[in-house]
């Protein structure tokens, strides 16, 4: 099975995590934290800086590792590597996407969360379950 090795930015505001709804693909609709696939000669955090810059039109500062999701979808295995992330510049335009939302923690359920996502969603909890 192909394995494709994307970044996730957790943006985070004021106790707000921001959630973007897929507007294309074959996962049109599904919510997930943004960011895309790493290219060849890429570090994850520069990624991460390129993805949130094209689809978003911000500038990031990634901080923390959260976790690394491996998950099987039905054609290919997602290897993903999520950060901790702040807006350093700019405002969060939605060029790809469908709808975005800041969510808090006790928010986050509310949105069909992408499978892989559910799995940083966890993440996101425990580490907050843990700093309150």
């Amino acid at each position: 099975m192909k394995t494709i090795k994307v970044v996730a930015a957790i943006i985070e505001n004021e106790n707000k995590y921001f959630a973007t709804q897929r507007g294309y693909g074959e996962f049109k609709d599904g919510w997930e934290f943004p960011g895309g696939k790493i290219e060849k000669g890429e570090t994850a955090e520069e990624a991460l800086k390129r993805e949130i810059k094209e689809e978003l039109e911000a500038k990031i500062k990634v901080g923390e590792h959260l976790c690394t999701v491996e998950h099987d979808y039905e054609k290919f295995h997602l290897s993903m590597e999520c950060f901790m992330c702040e807006v350093e510049e700019g405002n969060l335009v939605l060029k790809e996407h469908e709808a975005a939302r800041w969510l808090t923690i006790s928010e986050i359920d509310e949105v069909d969360w992408l499978p892989a996502d559910i799995q940083v969603v966890e993440a996101l909890k425990n580490i907050c379950a843990n700093n309150a």
